[in-house]
């Protein structure tokens, strides 16, 4: 697969008001002043976005759309994580240790680690 997520969240973390980047020019760096709700409300308007396209190519629209509205979600996925000083390498990374297991048995796991926690 290309490498172009660490390419993009590169660009990304040069484009925090930290690290110079202009809200004057930076679509980027505008998100970034406006914080962390104002990111979160783009992620999730992303996300609908890309749920009623694969409901319109459900019903036989261009599936081109879909991979549109995937790329914004990804996009500002991206900047989520920067924002919370994340990167793409580490879901990436937790996909691979996801990789071969049982969905419902991860799930069980999950739900049993943080239950564990809650008693301690």
């Amino acid at each position: 697969m290309s490498d172009i997520l660490q390419r993009l969240a590169e660009i990304i973390e040069t484009r925090k008001p930290a690290a110079g980047g202009d809200p004057e020019k930076s679509y980027i760096a505008r998100l970034f002043q406006k914080g962390d709700d104002a990111i979160l409300k783009k992620v999730g308007e992303e996300a609908t976005e890309s749920v009623m396209a694969a409901k319109d190519v459900r019903h036989g629209t261009d599936p081109s759309a879909l991979v549109y509205e995937c790329a914004d979600l990804w996009f500002h996925s991206l900047i989520m994580l920067a924002q919370f000083g994340l990167t793409p390498q580490q879901v990436l990374d937790e996909l691979a240790r996801r990789e071969g297991l049982s969905g419902i048995e991860e799930k069980a796991n999950r739900k049993l680690q943080a239950r564990e926690q809650d008693e301690n």
